[in-house]
């Protein structure tokens, strides 16, 4: 939220995937009346703007079944209009056990995530609708969904797991800032016995005193959220200690990270480095960061 990154949970059914994601929106800063203008335009397209055709007044946090087509997902048709990913505009974007989608609607994926909006080109026309999102994705580590599993047996082979995983491609994760392992929940965990409460409204006042560092920062650059950043910010925003650039490149080398993780890595670090009042990106903020590569890992 603080970053503005993209998030993939990776957990047993139960574990809180879903309920997390839906909580996301409450701690995004209000759109702002420029940002509700620009999504309430796409709405009207569509013919989704309710209350009576008032400006929206929440962020978008759209949940597309997994059967949803390419068109459905990044627009088009045959008088095009926005799809799901321009519908969460200046939002969240869910998309539930992500391996379930069509492979290939998945692949459409990777513009909007990159550019932050979708480009429609017909014969006689071309269209470009905005499609700036966080994305958020859900899936099982296996089939069977308990891979991992600290009291349940997994019943999948390896192959089984490997061709499920291989559903989302290389190409597709280096788009996702961060892959994170979601563990079962425990019944003190359930009942609230071990929980630390911090409500949403305070986790919301830490993620804009977060963000309006990020603005600070970038000025007048034309973007506002570390996530956006290209390489030749990275460069000048996330420099590394000599000890951070070992560590990094240690990684590098044994799992075979691509350019694009490298860079998200940065990002990531960056935002931690911002939640923890750094000017500099310290060697735990980066340990952090590589802590959300789960599925680099594992590969």
């Amino acid at each position: 939220a603080a970053g503005g990154h993209n998030l993939l949970f990776i957990g047993p059914p139960g574990s809180g995937k879903t309920m997390l994601a839906s909580r996301l929106p409450t701690i995004l800063p209000p759109l702002t009346l420029e940002e509700s203008l620009v999504t309430s335009q796409i709405y009207s397209v569509v013919g989704l703007l309710q209350n009576g055709g008032g400006l929206l007044t929440e962020r978008p946090f759209r949940s597309p079944h997994h059967s949803i087509s390419d068109a459905g997902l990044i627009g088009g048709g045959p008088h095009p209009k926005p799809g799901e990913v321009s519908l969460a505009h200046n939002g969240v974007l869910f998309l539930d056990e992500l391996p379930e989608f069509k492979k290939h609607v998945l692949e459409l994926l990777r513009q909007p995530l990159e550019s932050g909006e979708v480009n429609i080109v017909r014969a006689a026309s071309r269209m470009t609708f905005p499609a700036s999102m966080i994305l958020i994705g859900s899936m099982n580590p296996c089939p069977c969904g308990f891979s991992g599993h600290p009291k349940l047996a997994c019943i999948c082979g390896p192959t089984q797991i490997q061709k499920y995983r291989a559903k989302l491609s290389g190409p597709l994760l280096d788009r996702i800032d961060l892959q994170v392992e979601v563990p079962p929940v425990s019944f003190e965990e359930m009942s609230g016995e071990r929980l630390s409460r911090e409500n949403s409204s305070t986790m919301r006042r830490r993620v804009m005193t977060v963000r309006g560092i990020q603005k600070k920062r970038f000025g007048r650059g034309g973007i506002d959220l570390n996530a956006k950043m290209g390489p030749r910010l990275v460069k000048k925003f996330c420099s590394l200690k000599e000890e951070g650039r070992g560590i990094l490149k240690n990684l590098m080398e044994k799992y075979h990270l691509s350019g694009r993780a490298y860079h998200r890595i940065l990002k990531v670090a960056r935002t931690i480095a911002d939640l923890d009042a750094s000017e500099v990106i310290e060697t735990p903020h980066l340990l952090e960061a590589t802590q959300y590569r789960i599925l680099d890992r594992n590969a």
